[in-house]
């Protein structure tokens, strides 16, 4: 976020620890390997437990399948006009776009300062495999029994995506914060 109020959401990808071990000569970083994010053999789960399919299949001219979501939320003014209100963003696969949504509804929805929202225990559910995965106290000992009682099955995790944001304070002030996981962290001056 600049002075002006401008903003920008980053997101980039490697897919896995070093993308696909080819660093660009003289540029000093390393392609992606996005290639895992298309099917390879529809029916089977991918690095991430996704399920591939016969529509995401390898094919010159296509796109592969990504959940990577930059992010940048506008709310109105009192004359109307549209204002900077959060940026975020995540790492982590398919559990990306949870981390996302879990980020800003704890901010808007929950009333959790940047810090606060991004630090909050998060959960994931990506259909296959059917299971909810969550990190430690995200759910209480109840919520985790009333759960099981409806069927689903619950697999705790140390972390879930790894995210950065930027809120716009009502003053105009900025603050934000990132996961420390990964080597995140923010910066501003």
């Amino acid at each position: 976020v600049d002075a002006q109020g401008g903003a920008a959401s980053v997101t980039t990808t490697l897919n896995w620890g070093f993308g696909n071990g080819y660093v660009v000569p003289g540029a000093g970083f390393f392609l992606n390997n996005e290639m895992d994010d298309f099917s390879t053999a529809p029916g089977k789960s991918n690095r991430f437990g996704l399920q591939q399919g016969e529509a995401n299949a390898i094919q010159a001219g296509k796109r592969m399948l990504s959940s990577q979501t930059p992010t940048i939320v506008t709310r109105l003014g009192e004359s109307g006009e549209e204002n900077l209100f959060m940026v975020l963003g995540a790492s982590g696969g398919p559990t990306i776009t949870t981390t996302v949504v879990q980020i800003f509804l704890n901010s808007v929805h929950f009333g959790l300062n940047v810090r606060e929202a991004v630090q909050a225990p998060r959960f994931h559910h990506q259909h296959l495999p059917d299971e909810i995965a969550f990190e430690p106290h995200t759910f209480s000992a109840e919520t985790q029994a009333v759960l099981g009682e409806m069927g689903y099955t619950l697999k705790k995790k140390d972390r879930i995506g790894m995210a950065s944001a930027i809120r716009v304070l009502d003053d105009g002030w900025l603050t934000g914060w990132a996961d420390g996981v990964g080597g995140g962290a923010g910066t501003g001056w």
